[in-house]
Parts: structure tokens; sequence; C-alpha cells
């Protein structure tokens, strides 16, 4: 079978020479992750599905690919041979979907976003970019959906990535680095207990999020707020939730303390259904910052830099409301 296109013609490879490509994304999401388990949930399948993924891979490479460490899921030498190919594959493949939309002025653009920040933050302000002349029309799609999992499928891409990563590029803006504190619903703090609202922390129910250590820093254990305000004891269990957009969930119903990121609950906070805990000057910074990515083919198109630019406007809008630092490209 022959593929034509515009350089001639050339040859497919046999078909049963070629990996499977849902287990190459769920090795991809489990080597970015450092984890089966936030490799799952990115991809919205089950952990043991990501597994099976990655065994029939390493089963058709002939070699073990990923090994399991304490600080999480490693790239062996195959598996770090392979990751670098597949980087350069997905890429392409992105520029591809790209140069085929370029040719569509009238196209909206397919903007990824993970629910917590949609629902609490992004949403509330778009009509303010529609409102814009010219301004593209936007198709929200929630990041972790299964078709989702790489920005190959995305015009702009809203992810949540290490601090280190973090770096503005051709194909990335930094939007946003958060702080991290306590936040819960107002009747919670009653006034006439005539305590200290840190030391009310040891006596109030918590919301937990996450329960790998590993997907999350230090910012984001109950622990490291007891040892830091001195309270004693430690923290009792209380309700666990698998993200934050769920704890900020359950805390604006009352059930419990919420740690938070600060463009999460300003919204909130300024309307009253949430309130801080602790003065701002003891909030802990997130050590992943929010970033958009796009492909590379569409770094000059004049609909994404548009939007980007609205977005990172928007983002330093509300930093500079609650008073938080800028973030530095």
């Amino acid at each position: 079978m022959n593929l034509l296109h515009t350089g001639g013609m050339r040859s497919l490879p046999p078909f049963d020479t070629l990996p499977p490509f849902d287990a190459l994304l769920a090795f991809d999401a489990a080597l970015r992750h450092g984890s089966m388990t936030a490799a799952a949930a990115e991809l919205g399948v089950t952990q043991s599905a990501v597994s099976h993924r990655i065994g029939r891979l390493e089963a058709f490479i002939g070699a073990t690919l990923l090994e399991r460490r304490r600080s999480g899921l490693i790239a062996t030498a195959g598996g770090s041979a392979l990751a670098e190919g597949l980087d350069d594959i997905l890429g392409r493949l992105g520029d591809l979907r790209a140069r085929c939309q370029a040719v569509r002025p009238d196209r909206r653009l397919k903007v990824g976003v993970s629910a917590a920040l949609a629902q609490h933050w992004l949403v509330r302000r778009l009509p303010g970019f529609a409102a814009q002349p010219d301004a593209a029309g936007i198709d929200l799609v929630l990041l972790g959906q299964p078709s989702l999992a790489r920005s190959a499928d995305l015009d702009v891409r809203i992810g949540w990535v290490p601090v280190a990563e973090a770096r503005s590029s051709s194909t990335q803006r930094l939007l946003f680095r958060e702080q991290v504190f306590p936040v819960c619903h107002p009747r919670l703090l009653d006034p006439s207990a005539g305590m200290p609202a840190a030391e009310r922390l040891a006596t109030l129910p918590l919301l937990h999020k996450g329960r790998d250590r590993v997907e999350q820093g230090r910012e984001w254990e109950w622990s490291t707020w007891f040892e830091r305000l001195g309270l004693p004891g430690r923290p009792v269990a209380g309700l666990h939730v698998e993200e934050i957009g769920m704890a900020i969930a359950a805390a604006l119903e009352g059930a419990g303390v919420a740690l938070a990121r600060s463009l999460l609950v300003h919204d909130a906070i300024a309307d009253g259904r949430l309130v801080r805990l602790l003065p701002a000057e003891l909030s802990l910074p997130s050590s992943k910052a929010h970033v958009a990515t796009w492909p590379a083919a569409l770094s000059g198109d004049p609909r994404v830099r548009a939007f980007v630019a609205w977005l990172a406007a928007a983002a330093e809008a509300t930093v500079a409301a609650m008073g938080e630092p800028r973030p530095s490209a």
C-alpha cells in the first residue's frame, strides 16, 4: 500500500511493525507523571488498563521500559530512547493537525483546561474575551478525556507543570504561579469562639486532596501546615477527595477546611462564599504553575496569540487583585 503526499510516493511500513498507539500514549503519560495512577487519570482509564497497555508495549519492543523507584516511575535505557523518539512523533502529529487547521481562518479554537480551573475561574471570564472585536469562538474541552490526553488534539492547552518547566518559549507562555492556603465556609469560623483562626485548624474538619505524595508538593500536606503554625498533635483523618475542584466544592458546602490555590478561590473569597483562615504572608507558593501551550505550527496564528494574550492578562489581573506577586517569564 502506498501513501500519496506532497513529496511524491512512499511506502507505508507493514502494520505489524507499528507499535500500538494507545500503549504509546499510556507510556508517555506514565513517564511524564512518574505514576500509573496519574497517567490513568489523564487518559480517563483505570490504572490496570495503563499497566496492561505498557505491558503490551514492552512485549512488542522486547524490553522493560519503566522502573518503579521511591520517587516514582523512571525510564530504563530503552524507555529513554523510546521517549526521545516519541516526543518527536507526537510533536509532529500536533503540527500536522495545526497546519491543516491553519487554512481555516473561520475555525473555532479548541482549548483544553482542567475542570477545576474552568469551573472556578475561566468560564466566568470568557464572556470578556468573546466581547472583543474579531475574537475567535472557543470550544472548551476538559483535560483527562482519553482522546485529549495530548495537546496534539488541541489548539491551546492550559497546563499545570512543575515550576522548573514553566518557562515562556515560542510554544509556551507562563500564566501564573499561585499561592496555597487554607479556606473554609464562613460559618465554620464562629467569632464568638474566641480562638485565633490558626489554632482552630486543630479543631476543624480537614479536607485532604489526593493520596499520591509523588504527584504533589508538601504545600498540600496538612502536616506541613501544622508544623509551620506550631499546632499540637497531628491532622486528624478527614474527607479525602481526588482533585482540588472537589475539595473546593466540599469547602463551599461547609464540609471542612480545604487547602486551595489562590486563583481557584479568588472569586469565592471576593463573593464571601469562602474565607481565608490565615493572613496572606503565611501562604505557601505552589510547586507548580499554569502555562498555556500550543503547537509550533500555530505560533504565528493571530487567533491563538490573541487568546493567549487575553488569558495572561486575565490571570495577571486576578493575581494583582489578590496582592500576590506576578509571574516572571
